[in-house]
């Protein structure tokens, strides 16, 4: 008896010491789940809402136009949204700083990206025509691409400063504005149209920015500084070789939900759109994991080899149930949409849930160039893995549609994968090998 107590009393010290090195890492890896739990269990709902409040063609066309507006955001940053991660670690003196400057210089380059794809929508496809069909829609396509890449901006600097917590509740905020907005708008508003799904999209994104400035401004954080362009400038190369690894990365599940509007229809797109959704839940937590790994990394690299062990353990060890149950599951998830859903998506559904096993492997050699600073070197590479992707994905979806898309994204992420690992093995041992020499 008095055996048992002992260890009861001592398992609480067990426990800490087991997870206490690696606590910081856990919280702020907890808090962006958590973020993408509430807020892709609440876009789940929006796009749901969408589906039985407006037309498949409505829902197909504004799924494209999100797509659009995260790629195009995406390209905005500039690659400063991970190289900020980087930066803050080793400076974190600066932070208000090379923050305001980022958001200034992002906000701006996305809105002129948005304007230039809305003018030219039509003449990639006839399904995205709306884009350009007025003044007003373009101004509205042209702010949701600079409020994307604005709030990515914000996030990674939470995430730097381990802030886990208030990118947490921006993103919550973000969640319900939109989905308040989308019911709000598809009961007033008579027209039925996806412009205006898009429109809710934008507006929640503005509303959680504006709703975060005043939180900061009611705690008395200091929120504006003089811009240093001189700071990203002198950057110019590290931000470029993020900006194109970001791009590269992205690109493939960007591009997919717009391939399948252009070769299949609008209509497809959105029982694709809602099955890469679902799928997209299994593949937060590796990617949140190395987001915080690289945060981490970056102001300590000597403890990334024993960080990087338990992160990718820990993905491993939730991905096997989780893509179990979403395989068995996948019919039930897509009839909250509707029958067609199921019909044509179901297997899709399945395939794309596999895929998270080779992206631990990737998220995890990303992190590991990025805080060794081996980004440049390896951009070659990823360029043609990702172009691997695209491809494997499009003859896929001219050969079997939506499941053939799928078995051709996955397979393509295999072969990669089984790359990527030794490579990370040769920079992990590189690295090791090299501080060894130093002490």
């Amino acid at each position: 008896m008095s055996t048992m107590k002992a260890q009861l009393t001592s398992l609480p010290l067990l426990l800490k010491s087991k997870i206490g090195s690696n606590w910081v890492l856990y919280v702020n890896a907890s808090s962006l789940v958590a973020t993408t739990a509430v807020t892709s269990g609440l876009g789940f709902i929006y796009w749901w809402v969408a589906a039985r409040l407006f037309p498949q063609q409505s829902v197909g066309f504004a799924s494209a136009a999100v797509s659009a507006m995260m790629l195009l955001g995406a390209l905005g940053m500039l690659g400063l949204g991970t190289l900020i991660i980087t930066e803050v670690g080793r400076e974190r003196h600066k932070v208000g700083s090379i923050a305001i400057t980022a958001i200034l210089l992002v906000g701006g380059v996305s809105t002129l990206l948005g304007i230039l794809f809305a003018l030219a929508a039509p003449n990639l496809t006839s399904e995205l025509a709306p884009l350009s069909a007025s003044i007003g829609n373009i101004i509205i396509f042209a702010l949701g691409v600079a409020f994307t890449s604005i709030t990515l901006i914000v996030d990674q600097v939470m995430i730097a400063l381990l802030r886990g917590g208030l990118q947490l509740w921006r993103n919550i905020l973000f969640a319900v504005a939109k989905l308040a907005l989308l019911y709000g708008i598809a009961v007033l508003v008579s027209e039925k149209v996806g412009m205006n799904i898009y429109l809710a999209w934008m507006l929640g994104n503005a509303l959680s920015l504006v709703a975060l400035a005043v939180f900061l401004i009611s705690k008395r954080t200091r929120i504006l500084y003089r811009p240093q362009f001189g700071f990203i400038r002198n950057l110019g190369r590290a931000a470029l070789a993020h900006h194109a690894t970001n791009l590269i990365l992205q690109a493939p599940s960007l591009i997919m939900p717009i391939a399948v509007t252009t070769l299949l229809s609008a209509a497809a797109n959105a029982s694709f759109y809602s099955a890469w959704m679902i799928a997209s839940f299994l593949f937060v937590l590796p990617a949140h994991l190395t987001t915080v790994l690289h945060a981490v990394g970056a102001q300590s690299p000597a403890i990334v080899i024993s960080k990087m062990r338990s992160t990718m353990k820990l993905a491993f060890f939730i991905a096997l149930p989780a893509s179990c149950a979403l395989f068995i599951g996948a019919g039930l998830l897509l009839s909250i949409f509707g029958k067609q859903y199921v019909d044509e998506a179901a297997w899709s559904l399945r395939i794309l849930g596999l895929g998270v096993f080779p992206l631990i492997i990737k998220y995890h050699y990303i992190a590991v160039l990025r805080i060794y600073d081996r980004v440049q070197s390896a951009i070659l590479f990823l360029l043609f893995v990702s172009i691997m992707e695209i491809s494997f994905s499009i003859v896929g979806l001219e050969l079997g549609a939506l499941t053939g898309l799928s078995i051709g994204w996955v397979l393509a992420l295999c072969l990669e994968a089984s790359l990527m690992y030794f490579k990370m093995r040769q920079t992990i041992y590189s690295q090791r090998a090299a501080a060894e020499v130093s002490v």
